[in-house]
């Protein structure tokens, strides 16, 4: 992270009246490499040519690819330095559009703890050094010194963003920030460990499945739903060695995304018990996997609402 990025207090709030892209060219001229969000809190999604995959991905992604893209698709690994690209022509609809500003720790040299409650607040004052705070709308966001691997549902209500993830800009926060620590480090490896080749039994396979019994304000198709959960699960169970953890709490946010506008009850806790189960079943231990899949369906519900 260059010095400049460790004092960057830009002119404009990031509030929906503040001018967003100040803020951005601000950043990114600190060395902090920045995107729009939509409403939701989300990246905006890829243009045609990008959907689907079948662009192969940006470079810099986990599955490398050659998309080299001027929109900004991809999410998180739009996020740039680069003032031209802020600025262009291919971002400017974004903009009009954003509601917020973003960026991309890891590509600063930074891990944001993301805490989402008091009690993820306590827990962190009793067990992680004091670094710089930013206040959120739920927690706050610690932002320590150094880039790791992003994992969510570490503990109930945190989180860690830095590679491979983006977080909303907040403000500059207070106090000094500190290396990053090896207990935050310590916390991500024996979380998100998924023992290779092990399977555990658990009641969890054995409870309710979705059904349109359990989902009788769903406004979507049962084809459309079992599709969209087959493909989730599938997913999940393809992480043998690690990361199923986090898997499972990507996969549950995107279902309950999918229902944010059903009038409901949609069966969102039979889905829950179905991606719990596919995530027991790689070895993620049951405990955790109910954390990971609660907060993943509750992070996006209460985008929602």
């Amino acid at each position: 992270m260059t010095p400049a990025c460790k004092s960057v207090s830009p002119p404009a709030s990031d509030h929906p009246d503040g001018d967003l892209l100040r803020t951005a060219l601000h950043l990114a001229t600190a060395g902090v490499p920045v995107l729009p969000l939509r409403a939701g809190k989300v990246p905006f999604g890829n243009c045609r040519v990008c959907a689907n995959g079948a662009c192969g991905g940006r470079p810099h992604m986990k599955s490398a690819g050659p998309c080299q893209c001027s929109a900004i698709c991809h999410g998180w690994a739009a996020a740039t330095t680069d003032p031209r690209v802020v600025t262009s022509r291919a971002w400017a609809p974004a903009w009009q559009q954003a509601v917020s500003v973003a960026y991309h720790p890891g590509g600063a040299g930074l891990t944001v703890v993301d805490l989402d409650n008091a009690a993820a607040i306590t827990w962190a004052r009793e067990n992680l050094p004091a670094t710089r705070t930013v206040a959120t709308t739920r927690g706050q966001h610690w932002l320590y010194l150094g880039a790791m691997r992003s994992a969510n549902a570490l503990l109930p209500g945190v989180d860690i963003k830095s590679l491979m993830a983006y977080a909303r800009w907040l403000g500059p926060g207070e106090g000094t920030m500190t290396a990053l620590p090896s207990a935050v480090r310590a916390l991500a490896v024996r979380e998100e460990a998924t023992p290779a080749a092990t399977r555990v039994a658990s009641s969890s396979s054995t409870r309710a499945r979705w059904d349109r019994r359990v989902a009788t304000g769903c406004r979507h198709t049962e084809q459309y739903v079992r599709i969209g959960l087959e493909r989730g699960l599938a997913l999940v169970r393809s992480h043998t060695e690690s990361g199923a953890g986090s898997q499972a709490f990507q996969v549950a946010r995107f279902q309950a995304s999918q229902h944010c506008q059903c009038p409901g009850p949609c069966g969102l806790d039979a889905i829950g018990t179905q991606i719990i189960a596919a995530a027991v079943s790689v070895g993620v231990p049951e405990a955790y996997a109910r954390r990971a899949v609660a907060n993943g369906l509750n992070t996006e519900q209460g985008r929602a609402a």
